[in-house]
């Protein structure tokens, strides 16, 4: 089963094009997939001192964060579509990671760090931002294919060589026809 991880909150916007036209791919492919849309799920991304005081156990208080580990173990493909804000992670997504891919669920440090998330065969990450995608990797410090997908993602326990990241720079400069095209193209980027 395919989880899209959707994190924007905003329906009118181009993040939102790309989960309709990869969630409309999956219908006309009769694959099934699942969305986990964190802001529709009025997702709180903070840490409570409660869940502090408990996140070294794996211990979980917020029952969407009980359901979002379910879909997790019910995957074997996770999609991220989010844009880059301030050269990373929405902190919305970013919470989501701290609060969900908790020890003993998504990590053991047991005898060294072990990832647990081995469910997981491929991920793809679909980012947009004003910035270009070589402006990512050589002037932002790589923070998606450097941070996320080849430390954060593969402490998981998800192989980065089953990785594909696709990125949309420059989304304030382009044209409706260029952002079509993208979208029109986006199924073939996807299966490379």
């Amino acid at each position: 089963m395919k989880t899209i991880i959707y994190t924007h909150p905003y329906n009118g916007s181009f993040n939102h094009a790309i989960l309709e036209t990869m969630t409309n791919y999956f219908d006309d492919k009769n694959e099934p997939y699942q969305v986990i849309d964190l802001y529709q799920d009025n997702f709180n991304p903070a840490l409570s001192p409660i869940e502090l005081k408990k996140y070294s156990s794996g211990e979980v208080t917020d029952p969407l964060v009980s359901k979002y580990q379910k879909i997790v173990m019910s995957s074997d493909e996770l999609i991220f579509i989010f844009p880059i804000w301030w050269h990373n992670l929405p902190a919305m997504l970013k919470g989501f990671l701290d609060k969900t891919m908790l020890a003993n669920f998504a990590y053991n440090e047991e005898n060294g760090w072990t990832g647990l998330l081995n469910n997981i065969k491929k991920s793809t990450v679909i980012t947009t931002s004003t910035i270009t995608k070589d402006y990512l990797i050589n002037q932002s410090g790589n923070p998606i294919q450097g941070v996320f997908i080849n430390r954060t993602l593969a402490d998981m326990g998800i192989d980065p060589q089953t990785n594909n990241w696709i990125h949309f720079g420059e989304v304030n400069l382009t044209t409706d026809k260029v952002r079509a095209d993208f979208l029109n193209e986006l199924p073939k980027l996807y299966e490379n």
